[in-house]
């Protein structure tokens, strides 16, 4: 059996280790979007709130945001919905920013999703 030099070991690992902290990297710059259902008398729809937006939100939790939107009346907020990526895997993704007013029959939930979410792009406002 063949013996590899410490060295080389030890330059191959410190490679893969660089290799993988830059590859990884871009997913730490975008904040980890939190989903949620918005449900009405009438519709429902996904939204996604960054953790900064959601830090801003007692309780950082689906009451929270219905709380919040009970006291300020209205908020803005990204509509998510599901698509296709270039490769074919379903992801879910920002479609447009939405206003909520609120209602008296608003109920808000968390939205557990096994699909990918994609980040939001504030250059699409």
């Amino acid at each position: 059996m063949s013996r590899i030099p410490g060295k080389l070991l030890f330059g191959l690992g410190f490679a893969s280790v660089i290799m993988g902290s830059t590859v990884s990297m871009p997913a730490f710059a975008a904040d980890k979007i939190s989903l949620f259902k918005v449900i009405t008398s009438k519709d429902e729809i996904v939204i996604g709130l960054t953790d900064a937006d959601l830090a801003q939100v007692e309780g950082q939790n689906a009451g929270g945001i219905a709380k919040m939107l009970v006291a300020k009346g209205s908020m803005s907020v990204w509509q998510y919905a599901v698509h296709k990526s270039s490769a074919g895997d379903l992801e879910q993704a920002p479609l447009h920013k939405v206003g909520l007013i609120s209602h008296d029959s608003l109920r808000v939930e968390p939205y557990p999703t096994p699909l990918k979410v994609l980040p939001i792009d504030e250059s699409k406002k």
